[in-house]
């Protein structure tokens, strides 16, 4: 069965959209830590844990995942990226980038924005931007 990222990846759940390729997919939160905290997930291997993938994606992951950071700061100001890999949410391997003003804002305890489905669209849409410039 496939995981709720699977389906996302694969169009069969709608996500606000910001960055892919062929083996990666990277969309909004929709429970962000702040705007434009993206999740960057593989497409099509449905591991639960990062370091049971395979080497091959791992480092893919990781190089997409720092391409998408790049577009993120360039999109979101803040002074960096957070990046966090908890899993234990959805049983399927993300990468959390969280732009950061200062290191309490990566708590994910803290209560979660709720931002607009216009503003969520707005974001995501000057992320893809930058992002298709690299």
């Amino acid at each position: 069965m496939a995981t709720i990222f699977s389906r996302i990846a694969a169009g069969e759940i709608p996500s606000y959209k910001v960055a892919e390729s062929e083996d990666f997919y990277a969309f909004l939160d929709i429970s962000p830590l702040a705007k434009g905290h993206t999740l960057v997930i593989p497409r099509h291997v449905e591991k639960d844990y990062i370091f049971d993938l395979d080497e091959k994606t791992y480092e893919g992951l990781m190089a997409f995942a720092r391409k998408v950071a790049t577009a993120l700061k360039a999109a979101v100001p803040c002074k960096r990226i957070g990046v966090a890999v908890l899993g234990m949410e959805v049983p399927h391997v993300h990468v959390h980038l969280v732009p950061l003003q200062s290191e309490g804002d990566m708590d994910f305890r803290k209560e979660k924005h709720s931002l607009s489905p216009e503003e969520m669209q707005s974001i995501a849409a000057s992320i893809l931007k930058e992002y298709e410039k690299l």
